[in-house]
């Protein structure tokens, strides 16, 4: 019935596409061959471990379900979600590799859900003790422990009635526990390591308990080098899968994933003393030919790159110029040897080297690459390359 389903929706996608052909303003580019490379980078790295692809918030900007489509068949053991909305809407597409939900969800949605390969985190014990009065049937659930990082999980103290509530329900199948590094990717492990010595604590206890436990972790990408397999048997691999590393401590073979294109909608030339874009911010100091993008914020092009950031036409960074827009950035194109209406703009590179990579992104607007990604929107088209 499920596969049925799934044929009608994708039918009628395609229906859709047939009477809504158009060439977008801005695109988002994704390629499939870097996201896999950068898995075998991992997989190569700690061959100890196992890895679970972290694709929540829209698979960090890149795209839920594209994403999720070309690691469909990669012998991962799960997916990463945070969201019930998530697994529902891949469950629709087709994909058939298992699923944790690591986000909070509520105990009626769990005990209504009839999807299959869905595992859910418990994230604290007022959840566990209300999913227990309302299950008929038998559900895969992770225990998330809160080994210091005090933002949710069980605690310590409330160890033993979890395991007493789980052990006395035959509804609740334990398949794995989970937590989390606060500090995995900071200069110190002072934290990092205190964390460690009370999850090694944690497992030994599970362990004692349930004699089949499959999936222990607490690694991230940033902790898969303190890993090896020896504290877990999986990392949940997020940054570093789209081809960024957050650890300071290791030098892997990586390669951005995603990179977002637009085009010169109009260009002006305007004289010095003349003012670009809201608040009249920026003010040329010479006759400067500026072109207009269409794309500003709500596509994604971060309000704090507002005459700071660059984009790139051809191999020439261009500064914006003035705020960045709602829907309009302004650049100064005035050193660019050849340009025209239409020409090409990368938004956002997947040159790890430039300014307008996600990382330099990040760091003019002093922010994380996480943000930068997820603030991506969701309606842009992917296109898989």
């Amino acid at each position: 019935m499920l596969r049925l389903k799934y044929l009608f929706v994708r039918f009628f996608r395609k229906l859709l596409q047939l009477f809504s052909q158009y060439d977008p303003a801005i695109k988002v580019f994704v390629s499939r061959a870097r996201l896999l490379h950068n898995l075998k980078e991992y997989r190569k790295a700690y061959p100890s471990l196992s890895f679970a692809p972290v694709l929540k918030s829209n698979a960090y900007g890149h795209g839920l379900v594209e994403v999720a489509q070309i690691l469909d068949n990669q012998g991962t053991l799960f997916f990463v979600l945070d969201s019930l909305y998530e697994a529902k809407l891949l469950r629709q597409n087709g994909v058939r590799t298992p699923i944790q939900i690591i986000g909070f969800v509520a105990p009626k949605n769990i005990a209504a859900v009839r999807l299959k390969g869905i595992a859910f985190t418990i994230v604290g014990l007022e959840q566990l003790r209300e999913l227990t009065s309302l299950l008929s049937r038998e559900i895969d659930i992770h225990i998330k422990i809160d080994t210091g990082m005090h933002r949710q999980g069980i605690t310590i103290d409330q160890i033993d009635e979890v395991i007493h509530i789980v052990k006395n329900n035959p509804h609740l199948n334990l398949v794995g526990i989970c937590s989390h590094f606060a500090d995995a990717d900071g200069e110190s492990l002072e934290f990092t390591h205190s964390q460690i010595e009370v999850w090694r604590e944690v497992v030994a206890l599970f362990k004692k308990e349930f004699h089949e436990l499959p999936y222990i972790h607490i690694a991230a990408t940033a902790g898969a080098d303190l890993d090896g397999g020896s504290i877990g048997t999986i990392a949940r691999l997020g940054l570093g899968l789209y081809g960024i590393n957050p650890s300071p401590r290791t030098t892997l073979n990586l390669l951005p994933a995603l990179r977002t294109e637009s085009v010169v909608a109009s260009l002006r030339t305007i004289q010095k003393g003349e003012s670009v874009g809201y608040n009249a911010t920026y003010t040329a100091e010479r006759e400067t030919m500026i072109a207009t993008i269409p794309a500003g914020y709500f596509e994604g092009v971060d309000r704090r790159l507002s005459n700071r950031g660059v984009m790139k036409i051809g191999n020439a960074l261009c500064p914006i110029v003035g705020r960045v827009s709602m829907n309009i950035t302004s650049i100064d194109v005035t050193h660019v040897s050849r340009v025209g209406y239409g020409d090409r703009v990368i938004v956002i590179s997947d040159d790890a080297r430039d300014q307008n990579s996600i990382q330099g992104i990040a760091s003019l607007a002093h922010t994380i690459p996480w943000e930068t990604l997820v603030h991506i929107p969701q309606h842009l088209r992917r296109v898989i390359e």
